[in-house]
């Protein structure tokens, strides 16, 4: 499996170590090299970084490149900046972190859902940091099936509490996953 992480000055290391880690350990479940089809996947995690990276050419060239071949591209919080503005982003759905989802309604031509994380086609987007590693079970599911997601989830003991701290679920910004049931 060829699975691209952009890493960059100023990530969110969440962003990418959460997803990464489930993708670690969903190799270990694979059913090895040959019986397992070339997968081209390209995941762009968020951070500080992210509002000078939209301006990076090189980056954005790379971004764009790698995803005319991609079976799907993920990103990760303000990833979906950098998503957007590879061009990946137009008319699709897409979410990010819940400080951040005024500015991307701003971009106009985006589909802002308040969502944990969302696929859209190709595209996938979770919320901020830790969400990231949601987003990454959901899409190991839909490669490789619900009991190959459930293994790694297993392995890696990700289920998370459902109990929430500080009353922030009744913030003024807070996203509508968080007002809802499960969190």
């Amino acid at each position: 499996m060829n699975f691209g992480i952009v890493v960059f000055n100023q990530v969110e290391e969440l962003d990418f170590v959460g997803p990464w880690e489930m993708l670690t350990m969903w190799s270990k479940f694979a059913d090895g090299p040959a019986n397992c089809p070339p997968l081209d996947y390209l995941l762009i995690p968020g951070g500080q970084g992210t509002r000078l990276e939209v301006s990076n050419p090189v980056l954005l060239d790379f971004i764009a490149t790698q995803a005319r071949n991609c079976k799907a591209v993920l990103s990760v919080c303000t990833g979906a900046f950098v998503m957007h503005a590879a061009g990946l982003l137009s008319g699709k759905k897409a979410t990010t972190h819940w400080g951040s989802l005024e500015r991307l309604r701003a971009l106009g031509d985006v589909h802002v859902v308040e969502q944990r994380f969302v696929q859209d086609g190709n595209v996938w987007s979770s919320a901020g940091v830790s969400a990231g590693t949601d987003l990454m079970l959901a899409f190991i599911a839909s490669v490789a099936g619900e009991e190959t997601a459930g293994k790694v989830q297993f392995a890696a003991e990700y289920y998370p509490a459902s109990k929430k701290y500080g009353g922030f679920e009744n913030h003024a910004q807070a996203p509508a996953y968080i007002k809802s049931s499960g969190g």
